[in-house]
């Protein structure tokens, strides 16, 4: 059975301060991306571009050079941009990145479901805005990158696809660890996939601790898996060695090793895109 394999390397909270992996540049984010494929690979990548002071952005013009790097060296590397609230919550800065064009335009982009806390700010989704970036996407040719964090936000998912906003097939990230919603629990999980729709493919995510459990649970139940130092630091739950990028890629593999499973390639991944 394949899996899909989702790399977060940076997002927007860990910082140079709190670990020297974490990338900022697009040498950097290229570097990882590197040292991920020398270690087993990634199926696609889940990409915030920041800039040299490690501020995250959603401009076109920041984004641009992070998309071009990867792209001169992997060319078939899915890019997944991100369209976060957390920063910017109006429409007008979290949909500029949609508008790139040509070699630029990101083959899919993040698409929260829901407005949510974290354990020191909160990513506001309003229903309005979550609809338009997800008709801004069609319109433009990106698939949303559909991000879970409770049984709620699967409800919207299922009212958008009954009213068009999404089209098949349907890709989600199921992220669990945060305090405020749901966790490595079966049953917590059980009640997100019991309404997966059909021609979905799903990976899981772990917040910090939640990481190592969230891929076990989610190869478990034949799920795909995302990992990175967007969602977690450290190796260990004691905290004694920091993570790399290339490091929580190949703890992955190793463990797809144990349970017989094959990662999906940037190729395949992109055919079913299609």
């Amino acid at each position: 059975m394949t899996f899909i394999l989702n790399l977060a390397p940076n997002g927007m909270v860990p910082t140079k301060s709190m670990t020297p992996h974490v990338p900022y540049t697009p040498e950097e984010v290229l570097a990882d991306v590197c040292a991920s494929m020398e270690v087993g690979g990634i199926t696609y990548l889940h990409l915030h571009a920041r800039d040299n002071r490690g501020v995250p952005s959603g401009e076109k013009a920041l984004n641009a050079p992070f998309i071009e790097a990867i792209r001169t060296n992997y060319e078939d590397l899915p890019i997944c941009i991100s369209c976060s609230g957390r920063i910017n919550p109006d429409f007008e800065s979290r949909a500029e990145v949609l508008s790139l064009k040509g070699d630029l335009k990101p083959d899919m982009a993040s698409l929260t479901l829901n407005s949510l806390n974290f354990s020191h700010s909160a990513s506001v989704n309003t229903p309005e805005i979550i609809i338009k970036l997800a008709v801004k996407m069609q319109e433009n040719g990106i698939k949303p990158e559909l991000e879970i964090f409770d049984v709620g936000m699967m409800n919207f998912a299922q009212y958008m696809i009954a009213k068009g906003y999404l089209k098949p097939p349907f890709y989600f990230n199921i992220l669990l660890g945060n305090i405020f919603s749901a966790q490595t629990k079966a049953a917590h999980l059980g009640a997100i996939l019991a309404d997966m729709p059909s021609e979905s493919h799903w990976s899981i995510g772990g917040i910090g601790k939640a990481q190592l459990m969230s891929h076990l649970l989610s190869f478990s139940q034949g799920g795909g898996i995302r990992t990175g130092i967007e969602d977690c630091i450290w190796m260990d739950d004691d905290k004694t060695i920091l993570a790399t990028n290339a490091m929580l890629v190949k703890r992955v593999h190793d463990l797809a090793q144990l349970t017989n499973k094959k990662m999906m390639t940037p190729d395949e991944f992109k055919k079913w895109l299609s």
